[in-house]
């Protein structure tokens, strides 16, 4: 079972948040290179300057940690409490929706996307571990709820309408492509990707915009007719 809470030991002070970040981080690192299957918690903690007794009692053991690691992950894309800001904003659904985009496209488009942020995930994606349900339930889930009710405002139905789910997958599949392809082959064919410039990932970006709000205006406006 994995543990959410370090474990209390007698003597211990709580003042090792820098401790617990460094092998956080460390993580991070190993899991990327590795994955959670040939990563060790006595090459986590070395890696971050401390012993691997450090792993458990911060995290609870290597499965804790990684469980972390895959949260912190999804954070770095974006926040919950960002997400939950920009939809209760002011504006238009579909405004939002494209700012939404524009942020996730951003990141995992820039020249940093080579952090281990994004290949941890890609390797969950490719292969979920045991890990993936804290994922879902702490992360994803809430995140698509969020999502789901910008989508549904934009196509004018109940957030639980069979089109939001469609439309939510059109929406996402481009992000899980760019997560999880070979990076070395998506730039043979889309060398942009690679640019250092500032101008071919502005021009992607646009696109994804353009392309997922064009579906949704598409789709709303086929629910029109048919509801006529």
């Amino acid at each position: 079972m994995i543990r959410k809470t370090p474990r209390k030991l007698p003597g211990r002070r709580e003042d090792g948040a820098s401790t617990k970040a460094q092998i956080l981080e460390a993580a991070g690192e190993i899991f990327a290179e590795k994955g959670f299957d040939r990563a060790t918690g006595k090459e986590i903690a070395g890696r971050a300057g401390s012993n691997s007794a450090a792993v458990n009692y911060y995290y609870g053991g290597i499965e804790g940690l990684y469980a972390e690691v895959l949260v912190e992950a999804h954070r770095r894309l974006l926040t919950y409490d960002r997400l939950v800001a920009l939809a209760q904003g002011p504006g238009a659904s579909i405004d939002k929706l494209k700012i939404l985009i524009g942020l996730i496209a951003g990141t995992i488009t820039a020249p940093a996307s080579s952090s281990w942020v994004l290949r941890v995930l890609s390797r969950e994606i490719l292969a979920p571990s045991q890990a993936f349900p804290v994922l879902l339930q702490q992360e994803v889930l809430p995140k698509k709820q969020v999502v789901a009710g910008l989508v549904a405002d934009i196509l004018g139905v109940p957030v639980e309408h069979p089109a939001v789910g469609r439309c939510l997958l059109n929406i996402v599949a481009p992000f899980a492509i760019l997560l999880v392809g070979n990076r070395q082959l998506l730039s043979q064919v889309l060398p942009e990707l690679q640019s250092p410039e500032p101008g071919p990932q502005t021009a992607i970006i646009a696109h994804f915009q353009r392309f997922a709000l064009a579906g949704l205006e598409a789709a709303a406006a086929e629910i029109k007719r048919e509801a006529h």
